[in-house]
C-alpha cells in the first residue's frame, strides 16, 4: 500500500514538474518575462507591417491582444491590427477594429486617425444601391461624428468629399425610385419624388434628369403652366452639352404642346358630349310631355 502511494506521489511530482517547465518555457519565450515576449512579437509584427506584409501580422497581433494585457503593447497592437485590415481593404473588419480601438483607447494620440479611417472603412464596405442603404447610412453617421468631434481637423475637407459622395448615392437611389414610378405611368408619384429630390440634392449630377422627369410628369398631369415653369428652369440652369445628351428644350416644348393639344381636344369632345346629352334629354322631354304631367300629378 505504501509502495502504491509512493508511486502515485512520484507521478504527481512528475506532472507538476512538467507544468512548471511548460510555464517556464512560455515565460522565457522572447528572452525573458511576458513583457519581453510581447515586445518581441510586436516588433516582429511591426517590421512585417512596415514591409507591407499585412496578412502576416494579423495572427501575431491578435495573440498579443489576447495574451499581453497590462504589458504596454495593447494600444499599439490594436491600432496596427486595424491598419492591417485597412491596407488589405478588408473594410468590415477594419471598421470593427478601429471601433474597438476608439472604445478602448479614447485618449490615444491615434484616436483622430482611427475615427477618420473607421468612417472611410464604412464608406468602402460593399453596398447595392438598388437594395439596402444601411452601409451608406452607417458611413454618414461615422463622418458626422468625426465632424462633431474634430471640427478644426485638417481632414475636414476629405470628410466633405466623402459626404458629398454619400449624398450622391442617396440621390441616385431616390432618382431611380422616381424614374420607376414614371415608367409605370404614375406621374403624380413622380412629381412628389422629384420635387423632394430637387430640394434635398440641389447639386446632384442627376438634377438635369430630375428636371426632365418633372417637366414630363406635369405635362402628363395636364398642368402645362407648371411644366413650362420647370422647363424655363431647365433651359437656364442645365448646360447645353447636358441638354443635348438628355433632351433639348425644343423637344420638351413640342412634347408639352402635343399633350396640351390632346388635352384641349379632349375638353372640347367632353363639352360636345355633354351638350349633346343635354339636347337629347330636352328632345326626349318635348317628345313625351305627358310623362312630365304624370310625374307632376304623382308629386
Amino acid at each position: 500500500m505504501r509502495k502504491k502511494n509512493y508511486i502515485s506521489l512520484i507521478a504527481l511530482s512528475g506532472l507538476f514538474t512538467a507544468i512548471i517547465l511548460t510555464f517556464s518555457a512560455c515565460a522565457s519565450e522572447g528572452g525573458g518575462d511576458r513583457t519581453q515576449m510581447c515586445r518581441k512579437r510586436f516588433e516582429e509584427a511591426d517590421k512585417d507591417f512596415k514591409e507591407g506584409r499585412y496578412g502576416r501580422v494579423k495572427e501575431p497581433l491578435e495573440e498579443i491582444l489576447n495574451l499581453c494585457i497590462g504589458t504596454g503593447y495593447m494600444e499599439q497592437s490594436q491600432f496596427l491590427l486595424a491598419e492591417s485590415y485597412f491596407n488589405l481593404e478588408e473594410w468590415l473588419e477594419a471598421r470593427g477594429e478601429y471601433g474597438s480601438f476608439i472604445n478602448n483607447f479614447p485618449s490615444s494620440p491615434f484616436i483622430e486617425t482611427a475615427e477618420f479611417r473607421k468612417a472611410v472603412s464604412a464608406f468602402n464596405i460593399e453596398y447595392n444601391i438598388d437594395r439596402d442603404e444601411t452601409n451608406t447610412t452607417l458611413a454618414m453617421k461615422d463622418f458626422e461624428k468625426f465632424m462633431s468631434n474634430y471640427p478644426e481637423s485638417p481632414l475636414i475637407d476629405s470628410v466633405s468629399y466623402y459626404m458629398n459622395l454619400l449624398l450622391e448615392r442617396r440621390a441616385e437611389r431616390d432618382y431611380r425610385t422616381a424614374r420607376l414610378y414614371h415608367k409605370l405611368g404614375h406621374p403624380q408619384s413622380t412629381v412628389i419624388y422629384m420635387k423632394e429630390f430637387l430640394d434635398l440634392y440641389p447639386k446632384s449630377k442627376r438634377r438635369p434628369e430630375a428636371l426632365y422627369l418633372l417637366i414630363e410628369s406635369y405635362a402628363e398631369l395636364d398642368q402645362f403652366e407648371t411644366a413650362r415653369y420647370y422647363l424655363d428652369n431647365y433651359r437656364t440652369t442645365v448646360p447645353d452639352s447636358i441638354q443635348k445628351r438628355i433632351e433639348s428644350v425644343e423637344d420638351q416644348e413640342k412634347y408639352i404642346a402635343k399633350l396640351e393639344k390632346k388635352f384641349q381636344k379632349r375638353i372640347l369632345k367632353e363639352q360636345a358630349e355633354k351638350l349633346q346629352e343635354k339636347e337629347e334629354a330636352k328632345e326626349e322631354a318635348e317628345a313625351h310631355p305627358e310623362e312630365d304631367e304624370e310625374e307632376d300629378e304623382y308629386e
